[in-house]
């Protein structure tokens, strides 16, 4: 199957306060296919997981409020969201960040800037297989 046909209608989360971030994840997801929901922090976040259930999450560390960390634990302590797979983004490409991410449950660590590739490799590698 190719990588176009698996994101095509892959519900994806972005949480970011960065506009700029939501916005090019965005336009890189829906020209792939993809639905997206945009969060501005982990409280957004947070109502709108629940609502929407997204098939991946990508979410920014650094965040006014609840920040990365924080929201990925929220998100992997529901029972229903446990195994929804929680992507960091950050800038900061440091051991000691990708560890944290990795205590908290987070599923993987993309580092800002990220390209269009790189989103979507990591989409397509994290959601699930439709039907």
């Amino acid at each position: 199957m190719a990588e176009a046909d698996k994101l095509r209608g892959v519900k994806v989360m972005v949480i970011d306060d960065s506009n700029t971030i939501r916005r090019s994840a965005e336009i890189f997801l829906v020209q792939a296919g993809c639905q997206v929901l945009l969060a501005e922090d982990g409280f957004d976040a947070l109502a709108k997981v629940a609502d929407h259930q997204p098939a991946v999450i990508f979410c920014d560390i650094v965040m006014p409020r609840l920040d990365g960390y924080q929201t990925c634990a929220l998100i992997k302590k529901n029972q229903r969201f446990r195994s929804t797979p929680v992507i960091m983004l950050s800038s900061r490409d440091g051991l000691f960040d990708r560890a944290r991410g990795r205590m908290v449950g987070s599923d993987h660590y993309l580092t800002k800037p990220f390209t269009k590739d790189s989103l979507l490799q990591t989409v397509a590698a994290f959601a699930p297989a439709p039907g």
